[in-house]
């Protein structure tokens, strides 16, 4: 039987909260430029995958799952992430188009969650990401039946090498394979502070603007 973690090790207080304080007026009124804003932060802090978040999906039935993607782009129409559509997120935003977002940069003591529902990107914008690809994620794109399960590694490598075979030139976009942009209702900005006294600010879309509450830690 494994051993049990030691609640007393769980909860010992490891320094890592530092006292930054974050007050309604170090935000600015619009939030997706506060999260440019900090993710810039992040990139020069030396932030290992800054751009890597939690993407959470549930079924028509409401079960969740959630794992990590990378972001591709944002802007105002909201946060851009590429994937095979027939993967298991794929097959739960198509059956529930919404999702909830959170990036984590603890070297700054940061998160931001993000929640809102899930639109497809267009062809032609999928067409241009895809193509910017490195070839051999082109390939992995088309040998992968991603969630699917398979027999083992050697038939994930034989994959890759049909695919290789088929497009000797350029690899063209799986039809099964395009980008998702999150539009947001909601933007948490989490910011961690002494004795679990975090701050918290939040963010909802009004149309035309955006209501900020501030949330208890």
């Amino acid at each position: 039987m494994a051993a049990m973690t030691d609640p007393r090790r769980m909860n010992a207080p490891s320094g890592f909260h530092e006292d930054r304080p974050l007050d309604r007026d170090d935000l600015l009124d619009d939030p997706i430029e506060q999260f440019r804003r900090w993710l810039g932060d992040a990139e020069a802090a030396g932030v290992a995958l800054p751009n890597a978040m939690a993407v959470a999906t549930a079924d028509a039935q409401g079960r969740p799952s959630v794992r990590h993607v990378l972001l591709r782009g944002v802007d105002e129409r909201g946060f851009q992430f590429f994937t095979n559509r027939h993967s298991r997120k794929g097959r739960q935003l198509a059956e529930d188009p919404w999702a909830g977002l959170v990036f984590l940069w603890k070297e700054l003591d940061r998160q931001v969650s993000v929640t809102g529902p899930v639109a497809l990107i267009d062809d032609d914008e999928s067409d241009a990401y895809f193509a910017s690809r490195p070839r051999d994620a082109q390939l992995g794109a088309w040998a992968s039946p991603q969630s699917a399960v398979i027999a083992g590694r050697e038939e994930l490598e034989r994959r890759v090498a049909e695919m290789s075979e088929r497009f000797p030139d350029e690899v063209p976009r799986p039809p099964r394979w395009g980008g998702y942009i999150v539009r947001p209702e909601t933007l948490e900005f989490w910011q961690g502070r002494r004795h679990r006294l975090h701050d918290r600010f939040l963010f909802t879309a009004e149309r035309p603007g955006w209501r900020v509450e501030r949330l208890a830690p």
